[in-house]
C-alpha cells in the first residue's frame, strides 16, 4: 500500500525520505531519520520500532547492511515487513518479505534505495529511482518529490494515494523539512504547495533563526 524513496545527497550531506500511500497518516509511521545519522523507511505491515532501534545503532556506527540484518534478525514477523536503509556515507541495503502484498519489490543504489507494495507493478520503482537519478540538478528536497511524482504517474499504490510525507535533516537535531499531507485527494499535488512556503524567503529567514541542538540522539 505504500512506496517510499530514502537518500543521501553526496554534495550536502543531506539525508531526505519521501512517502506516499492509500492509507492515512503515512509520514506518522513509515519514515524516519537523523542528520548525519540515516534515514529510513518501514513498511507493508510497518513496523515503527525499526525506525527507533534502527537509528541508536547507525549512531553506534554500524552499517546499513548491518543494521538491517540486525532489525530482521530479531523480528519474528520480518517476512510481513520491508525495510529500507541509507546510512551517513550513502550506503544502502533493503528487503522485503515474502508475505508482503504482490507487486512487491525493492532496490538500492548509490545514495538512494526505494521500495514499494501493493503496487501495479515494478514501474513504479523504476520510475522513482530514475527520475531520481537523472534529477541532480534539482534542489534535494525537490528532488525527492519529483521522483515521487513521477512514480506515481507509473502506477504508484493501486488503490490511489491519500497521504505522503517529506522529511529532510541537514545539520540539526530534528528534520529541517517536515511535510505531511495526512489525508487528501491529490496528496503529492498538497505537498508541492506546502513545499513552496517552506522554502519561500519569509519561512526560511524564521527557519534559519532557531537553535540547531547538539546531536541528542541517544
Amino acid at each position: 500500500m505504500t512506496f517510499s524513496l530514502i537518500a543521501r545527497d553526496p554534495e550536502t550531506g543531506m539525508l531526505g525520505a519521501i512517502t506516499a500511500t492509500a492509507g492515512p497518516a503515512v509520514g506518522a509511521l513509515v519514515i524516519h531519520g537523523h542528520s548525519q545519522v540515516g534515514a529510513i523507511a518501514t513498511q507493508a505491515m510497518t513496523n515503527p520500532l525499526y525506525g527507533i532501534k534502527g537509528l541508536a545503532l547507525l549512531k553506534r556506527g554500524y552499517s546499513a547492511q548491518k543494521t538491517l540484518d540486525l532489525l530482521l534478525a530479531d523480528d519474528p514477523e520480518r517476512q510481513r515487513r520491508q525495510l529500507i536503509i541509507v546510512d551517513k556515507s550513502g550506503s544502502t541495503a533493503h528487503a522485503s518479505g515474502s508475505e508482503c502484498h504482490e507487486w512487491v519489490g525493492s532496490r538500492g543504489v548509490d545514495h538512494a534505495a526505494v521500495a514499494g507494495n501493493f503496487l501495479g507493478g515494478p514501474e513504479t520503482l523504476d520510475s522513482l529511482i530514475s527520475s531520481y537519478i537523472k534529477n541532480k540538478t534539482l534542489a534535494f528536497p525537490q528532488r525527492l518529490l519529483v521522483a515521487m511524482q513521477a512514480a506515481a504517474e507509473q502506477g504508484g499504490d493501486r488503490r490511489g494515494l491519500k497521504s505522503a510525507a517529506l522529511k529532510v535533516w541537514h545539520d540539526r537535531d530534528y528534520a529541517d523539512i517536515d511535510l505531511r499531507i495526512d489525508w487528501a485527494d491529490r496528496p503529492l499535488e498538497a505537498m508541492q504547495e506546502v513545499l513552496n512556503e517552506v522554502q519561500g524567503a519569509n519561512y526560511a529567514q524564521f527557519f534559519e533563526q532557531l537553535p540547531k541542538g547538539r546531536g541528542l540522539i541517544d
